[in-house]
């Protein structure tokens, strides 16, 4: 990556670094208790904090658990923003939540955040027994960036035939980061993103021209997505990124995968942070009764 380019792609993530934890006031579910604690998994990456949310009340049992990865362009490390969808969903949807803190761009490019995504997935399918939930009812889901880090951990759950993850949740995700940003359009006409801005994240992340048509890039540019887990996708209506979104959800559905896909109207990426708050809360809420419903299958 050339110097003036990762110079550009620090300053993009120092400057959304505070942004990217502005949560809207009413979707931040403060009224739902918190009972968290850290954890460290070690990985072929290097080691990874994570954050795990448990459910308000003990069941006796162990909880079916769902792992969860964070936008921000590949490029902005803040796991807590994502805090109101982890609380919400451990609450409601009665499963453990693990919040992943994975490596970022520039300093650490692809495929760090694969590696670590994969590789924390498969240790909480395995380590459930001591640390209080079920690793055999597992789930995966992340935003924008963190969507497409499920897409990957899927897909090489597949492959390695190591884990089955019971649900994938595809919320607002960059599916093909070989196609130019400018080619990427939006019903309105100023987005939250430009293509000025995704070609930073998209540099930083994938510095090497020729890895940004690989599955695990691009994962909808692959063409044998038959056997991955059912799906939840959501696309937002005005973002650059729903028209691959819904083409991936196609995609799935024609290979055979169950697939459950909703576009929300009015509405641009991030929403499930910045709102508006009724699309964000029943977006968020379609996450948790799917989960809910996957899980205790």
């Amino acid at each position: 990556m050339p110097f003036s380019s990762r110079i550009q792609a620090r300053g993009v993530q120092l400057l959304l670094s505070g942004m990217m934890t502005r949560v809207h006031e009413e979707l931040r579910f403060t009224d739902i208790p918190k009972r968290t604690e850290s954890l460290r998994v070690e990985t072929g990456a290097g080691p990874v904090e994570c954050t795990v949310y448990r459910p308000p009340a003990d069941t006796g049992t162990p909880a079916p658990v769902y792992v969860n990865f964070h936008g921000g362009g590949f490029i902005v490390g803040r796991p807590e923003q994502d805090d109101h969808i982890c609380r919400y969903i451990a609450a409601t949807a009665g499963c453990v939540v693990i919040n992943v803190d994975y490596a970022v761009a520039p300093q650490r490019p692809y495929p760090t955040a694969v590696t670590q995504a994969y590789d924390v997935t498969e240790w909480i399918a395995e380590n459930g027994e001591p640390h209080g939930w079920d690793g055999s009812r597992l789930a995966v889901g992340g935003h924008s960036a963190g969507a497409n880090l499920t897409a990957t951990v899927c897909r090489t759950a597949r492959e390695r035939g190591t884990f089955t993850p019971r649900l994938q949740i595809i919320d607002s995700a960059p599916l093909d980061q070989l196609a130019d940003p400018s080619t990427k359009q939006s019903s309105i006409a100023k987005p939250l993103l430009n293509p000025h801005l995704m070609r930073i994240f998209t540099a930083a992340y994938v510095p090497d021209a020729a890895d940004r048509a690989h599955p695990l890039v691009s994962p909808a540019l692959a063409d044998d997505l038959a056997g991955l887990p059912p799906a939840l996708v959501i696309t937002a209506e005005h973002d650059r990124l729903r028209d691959e979104g819904d083409a991936y959800a196609k995609a799935l559905d024609a290979a055979g995968v169950p697939v459950t896909h909703r576009v929300f109207e009015g509405v641009d990426h991030y929403f499930t942070h910045t709102g508006p708050v009724p699309a964000g809360k029943e977006a968020i809420e379609l996450m948790a009764d799917t989960l809910r419903t996957a899980l205790a299958a």
